[in-house]
């Protein structure tokens, strides 16, 4: 008989465990981010395609599976779950909640159960971060940035760029609401030391701006003039519906990862459709990253990441590890019950 193994054991790690974690740490997290995009590009990874729960009585809301393994030092498999129901902001709590489980790559035992919505606001912010380092890398440094949508992944995205030295001149807010434009614009004043300006509409803001990012839940195009971005600005197309075809057609494009964006009537996607043909795409941030791709500075340039659920694993394994180095896991006693295959 083969011997009987240690019982697995199963950890519940909360919010507050993973703030105190991720906290402060943000060129640590693009750092590991950038690593889990290299690890995807040496196909060291496995993303299939992430699964949308649809309901028809509630049109505008989702839940989404991301199933994901990540080799290398990670060495996990797991799944985010995450939901989106836009209706909860006028409640007076946010649209996103999330729980990501972490399983064992020797044994498929899940080992611990995270909320997820922080992490996946904080690998969101980290992508993007990394992607306006690397893309501006050959071309003239922004100085004004825009920002379209005024929610937490809003906030997260001008954490990291911040934390990871980028500084403006001038930093611009659109939102649909008015209100949230303005609670916006205040916690910018209290974290920021750029000019901050509340645009009436996309077209003035995308104008005035040379790094612009998109964070709204738009599910159908609203941007549709490239005459808007005649300035050749970088576009961090982070909400990845807010582009016409004729937009991203017009511009240089670069993604997370083609099949993975290329799906679900996102702008690519929608650019896709219209031609019959991928060939408006330049490849991959990991392939700018490697130097595989290379750009022009003299035109508009969008980066469309639709969210890899590898990142959440290593963020998530990054979690649970510094909680397991520091003692403050927390195993849930009993949960597996009945592991002996013949009983007693």
């Amino acid at each position: 008989m083969p011997e009987q193994q240690s019982s697995p054991t199963f950890s519940v790690i909360s919010g507050a465990q993973v703030h105190e974690v991720l906290g402060h740490r943000e060129k640590e997290i693009v750092e590991l981010t950038e690593a889990t995009y290299l690890l995807h590009h040496q196909q060291a990874t496995v993303n299939p395609p992430s699964y949308f729960l649809r309901f028809p009585d509630r049109p505008t809301s989702r839940i989404i599976a991301l199933p994901a393994s990540v080799g290398g030092d990670v060495a996990v498999d797991g799944v985010k779950w995450i939901s989106s129901f836009p209706e909860n902001i006028a409640d007076g709590i946010p649209r996103a909640s999330a729980v990501l489980i972490l399983n064992d790559q020797k044994t498929g035992y899940p080992f611990a159960c995270l909320e997820s919505s922080i992490i996946s606001a904080v690998r969101t912010a980290a992508s993007a971060a990394l992607a306006a380092q690397r893309l501006s890398e050959h071309r003239a440094r922004p100085r004004r940035l825009g920002i379209v949508g005024t929610g937490l992944i809003a906030r997260y995205i001008h954490t990291y760029l911040a934390a990871t030295g980028w500084q403006f001149d001038e930093i611009g807010v659109h939102d649909l609401s008015a209100e949230h434009a303005e609670g916006f614009r205040g916690y910018l004043n209290r974290t920021d030391t750029a000019e901050v300006k509340v645009h009436e509409d996309a077209e003035s803001l995308i104008r005035a701006s040379d790094l612009v990012v998109f964070a709204t839940v738009a599910a159908t195009p609203h941007v549709t003039d490239p005459g808007w971005f005649s300035h050749a600005p970088l576009v961090l197309n982070v909400s990845l519906r807010d582009l016409s075809p004729e937009v991203v057609l017009a511009a240089e494009n670069i993604v997370d990862d083609v099949d993975h964006c290329l799906r679900a009537n996102t702008s690519v996607h929608l650019a896709e459709q219209a031609t019959g043909n991928r060939d408006f795409l330049n490849g991959t941030l990991a392939e700018v990253i490697t130097g595989e791709v290379a750009l022009d500075p003299a035109r508009t340039l969008i980066f469309s990441p639709f969210g890899l659920g590898v990142l959440d694993l290593a963020v998530g394994r990054h979690v649970h590890d510094a909680l397991r180095d520091s003692g403050e896991l927390r195993p849930v006693d009993g949960f597996f019950h009945d592991l002996r295959r013949h009983g007693e």
